[in-house]
């Protein structure tokens, strides 16, 4: 048997910074060389960071990472790293003419290089490019053909890049063909709810198809609206786990494995295949050492741990430090006051009580309550006399006036985030986002939303959670109580509550997962069960407030289908469900 002490690189790059993610490449591989690891490997794109988007179709961008690869390459053996070899996933492109009759046209591709002794000794291009959901591949990379199996210590490795396993056939056939020994999978997956046990399903799948160890290693990090949980893992050529890595968290997962030694012959090589010899000699036998396998969060847990990432990860690397928010006393205010003291610490924290003449005394205490449990910055800015001044000289009335109040709060946030150099919060949540139940240029505004796709049912859960884990800790609950147990008002007019408007919102949220997630049609839904006229309600309104989803701020995406790049729907539409 052959021996591969194989190091998964679990990290956080930010795209386009191609030297702090050299330097991340760098530091990483120095800890697997301590490690004593045979291979080490980073995430899909990990040197550009993912996904790059349009900027994959510039050159000068390209040209960069071409670069930057074969500096990285060069620093590794000046780090004294050279016999190390490093699986590290880049931007390149095609050789001009090789994948189109127009040889002036860029061709962009998603690829994985080998690095060893100062130089890159092989590369492969991703073969399979999404085009569902988040992901638009096709259209700014060309695909790979060929299957890149490098030997390292007598193992025959084969590399594939993300969606090349989530299709039948391609790499995954093509390894077993070769005799690979290892499918090293490199992955830019972002996070969705039970995503986790899907990826484990298919690596088992995979590595059975392709009779030998396969290992998974994911990014980890936020990137705009993208959350990258990690969760790397590696399974054995019969599908049962070998080695897992945490959830959101940076991670070096050590593994030895044990597979029979190679016995592909150089010179037959497949057709479709490339074929590097990196070291013949099987590593000498050594005592292996236990495998990692990393304790599984629990399902809210897991998706609260999202929204820390992500919004932690959308502040620092885009430059800021702090954020401001209005604290109403209500409970999605709450839970994203939470948020940001978990994702950036309370001292960089600002919450704003902006009562109105309809402000309860429960709401303003509850919201000062907040502030002492979670000891974020707090002040209270009266809007009575914005509004006042307004209404004097517009006299507005009815769902005008009351946008006038949510309006006013807007603009006081905004002059603070201007004043004082904070990101503005949104507090909105999911179903209302869904709904229109918010105001344009008041309690919408903000830089980003941590709830935008976290449905109300959803939000109560997670600040039960929250709280609940402070207690297992021996920590103060960060949210009071009272916020979780009242029902939810926006307040703008006497006694007001958010059922006046919409129904329960556990039969609210059911809708919304079936007519927006599921793209269920008005008949589907009454077959189902619910009112026809609150069905109609819930369609109607959703249809209508697709303006106003569209001037939203990002938030991270945590469901299989979020408002935003999962969804597009046309704003100019007369079709409507009722129609049908």
């Amino acid at each position: 048997m052959a021996q591969l002490r194989l190091a998964l690189a679990q990290v956080n790059a930010t795209v386009g910074d191609l030297p702090g993610n050299a330097a991340l490449v760098r530091e990483w591989t120095a800890r697997a060389a301590a490690e004593g690891a045979h291979l080490v490997a980073f995430p899909e794109m990990a040197l550009t960071g993912y996904p790059v988007e349009d900027l994959a179709l510039r050159t000068s961008f390209v040209d960069a990472s071409r670069a930057a690869l074969t500096h990285l390459a060069a620093q590794l053996a000046a780090d004294g790293h050279g016999d190390l070899p490093v699986v590290v996933g880049y931007l390149d492109r095609a050789a001009p003419g090789t994948l189109d009759t127009d040889p002036q046209r860029e061709l962009p591709q998603n690829c994985a290089a080998v690095l060893h002794r100062g130089e890159v000794v092989a590369r492969y291009a991703k073969h399979h490019l999404p085009t569902y959901g988040v992901f638009d591949e096709a259209r700014v990379f060309a695909p790979g053909h060929d299957l890149a199996v490098v030997r390292v210590r007598g193992v025959d490795v084969a590399l594939a890049i993300c969606e090349d396993i989530w299709q039948e056939g391609g790499p995954v056939s093509m390894a077993r063909e070769a005799g690979a020994e290892l499918l090293l999978v490199l992955n830019g997956s972002p996070y969705e709810r039970d995503k986790d046990d899907v990826r484990l399903e298919l690596a088992a799948r995979r590595a059975r198809q392709a009779e030998c160890v396969l290992a998974y290693l994911n990014l980890v990090g936020g990137q705009d609206e993208l959350v990258f949980d990690g969760d790397s893992i590696v399974v054995s050529p019969d599908g049962s786990v070998l080695a897992r890595g945490p959830q959101f968290e940076q991670d070096l997962l050590v593994v030895d494995l044990d597979v029979a030694p190679s016995t592909f012959d150089p010179s037959d090589v497949t057709e479709g295949v490339t074929f590097t010899s990196v070291s013949e000699e099987t590593a000498e036998p050594y005592a292996a050492r236990p495998a990692p396998c990393a304790e599984r969060l629990d399902p809210v847990g897991e998706v609260y741990q999202a929204l820390v990432l992500g919004l932690r990860d959308y502040v620092r690397k885009n430059g800021m430090r702090s954020v401001v928010l209005g604290l109403s006393g209500g409970i999605d205010s709450a839970l994203v006051a939470a948020v940001a003291c978990d994702a950036l610490g309370a001292e960089n924290v600002h919450g704003v009580s902006m009562p109105s003449a309809y402000s309860s005394e429960h709401s303003k205490d509850d919201a000062a309550d907040l502030a002492d449990r979670t000891g974020l910055h707090y002040r209270v800015q009266a809007i009575k006399p914005m509004v006042e001044a307004f209404l004097g000289e517009l006299g507005l009335t009815g769902v005008a006036e009351e946008n006038l109040q949510a309006r006013c709060r807007g603009v006081i946030l905004m002059g603070l985030s201007n004043e004082e150099g904070h990101l503005t919060l949104a507090t909105g949540n999911k179903s209302e986002l869904a709904v229109g139940y918010s105001t344009i240029y008041g309690d919408s505004v903000g830089g980003f939303a941590p709830l935008k796709d976290v449905p109300k049912s959803l939000v109560w859960q997670l600040s039960t959670w929250r709280n609940e884990e402070a207690e297992r800790r021996g920590e103060t609950m960060p949210i009071p109580p009272n916020s979780i147990t009242k029902p939810p008002s926006a307040e703008l007019r006497p006694g007001q509550v958010d059922q006046d408007s919409l129904p329960p919102y556990d039969v609210l949220d059911a809708i919304l997962e079936r007519y927006v997630s599921g793209a269920q049609g008005r008949a589907q839904l009454v077959e189902a069960g619910f009112e026809a006229d609150v069905v109609d309600k819930v369609v109607s309104l959703v249809d209508r407030a697709e303006w106003k989803r569209r001037q939203f701020a990002p938030g991270p995406k945590i469901s299989a289908l979020a408002f935003g790049r999962d969804r597009r729907l046309p704003i100019t539409s007369r079709w409507r469900e009722q129609d049908s």
